[in-house]
């Protein structure tokens, strides 16, 4: 007979496995396009940064834009599409609209790909799809990418910068 300590170390275990085994998860490789490329996808809710070689270097979990955004009346989903980041900001960054009606939300190490629209670290990232149209990431996640992967134009790139693809919500 299992002591009640088994049982609930057992269910523990269980509760903490089952739900990563059950998630879908990015490739490890995609063809090659020689150049690096951030991977969004919100139906798993996942993100991956793609080597010049179509290597995964990293992934994490993503919170892509909302169907429906209650203080806007209206979608707020994540344009989907290929972009270029344009813009790469520090630890400091804040958005300058949400909350409405004046902003302040915290965007630390923002990466811009699509007008108002950025990757960012934040520590409200779950999976399902619940931002004003920004990608959360975790805070460290967006350090890495911000530091170590991502690169707004300049005369390296030829004034391109990384490629971000926003996946089909469906």
């Amino acid at each position: 007979m299992y002591s009640s300590r088994s049982c609930l170390l057992l269910l523990l275990l269980l509760f903490l496995l089952i739900p990563f085994c059950s998630y879908a998860s990015l490739p490890s490789s995609i063809s090659p396009q020689g150049q690096k490329e951030i991977i969004v996808d919100p139906r798993i809710h996942m993100w991956g940064a793609y080597n010049e070689d179509g290597k995964l270097v990293k992934s994490g979990m993503a919170t892509a834009g909302s169907s429906y955004c209650r203080d806007l009346h209206q979608s707020c989903r994540t344009k989907t599409g290929t972009f270029r980041i344009y813009s790469l900001g520090e630890a400091g960054c804040i958005s300058h609209k949400f909350p409405l009606p004046r902003g302040g939300a915290h965007m630390p190490y923002c990466m811009f790909f699509n007008g108002g629209q950025a990757l960012h670290g934040s520590h409200e990232v779950v999976r399902a799809n619940v931002s004003h149209g920004c990608v959360r990431l975790h805070v460290n996640d967006a350090r890495w990418i911000r530091y170590n992967f991502a690169e707004e134009p300049n005369s390296n790139n030829e004034g391109l910068g990384t490629v971000v693809i926003i996946k089909p919500y469906y």
